[in-house]
């Protein structure tokens, strides 16, 4: 009976991850192909409202850093940044897709904090900010602290000398924090303090 319960849980383990994996690509393959919802002779052609999508993001991607539209799309986004409530969501969705796909990368300085002087226990984040000087405060960072099994996070401003760089990248160590500890990294050594 332990055996079969044990290929039980061992079955567990390997379909629930990828049937929520299937399912959330899924999910998100069917609400953008909806978003066209292209029907040729009364059917709806699966998958080419999908395609017309990604074509389409790319095409703007291209007229978006085309040195001819350059100046439309400036204007668009300076339009954007003045609006007083569009400003605060326009601004900080940019911002956060940038960290990821964009040219500066914000999750690429994986590093340990020691929260309490003193202490041996330490918080896996990511320094965002190492220059706060405009906040008044030059001898501290912005670290993002993200939550395991979760997309949301914390910041805090914490002393520069209570950083210790992570000798990761910032996927692995991402995945790790995410994953709650669970994921394996291609290395763990530590920086030495600078």
């Amino acid at each position: 009976m332990k055996r079969i319960a044990k290929y039980f849980f061992q079955g567990l383990l390997f379909l629930i991850p990828l049937a929520v994996t299937v399912y959330v690509f899924y999910s998100v393959f069917m609400a953008i192909d909806n978003l066209l919802g292209i029907e040729i002779r009364g059917k709806t052609v699966r998958g080419l409202g999908f395609v017309i999508v990604l074509i389409g993001t790319t095409v703007i991607g291209f007229l978006a850093s085309n040195f001819l539209t350059k100046p439309i799309t400036s204007l668009i986004e300076r339009l954007f940044a003045r609006l007083p409530l569009v400003k605060l969501v326009y601004s900080s969705l940019r911002d956060l897709i940038g960290s990821f796909v964009g040219d500066k990368k914000g999750f690429d300085k994986p590093v340990l904090v020691s929260l309490i002087p003193g202490s041996n226990v330490r918080v896996a984040g990511f320094v965002t900010n190492s220059n706060l000087e405009s906040f008044g405060m030059p001898d501290r960072v912005a670290v993002y602290f993200p939550q395991s099994y979760n997309f949301a996070g914390n910041l805090l401003l914490v002393p520069k000398d209570h950083i210790q760089p992570l000798n990761l990248d910032g996927p692995t160590a991402m995945s790790f924090i995410i994953s709650g500890g669970i994921a394996k990294g291609s290395t763990t050594e530590e920086k030495p303090k600078e």
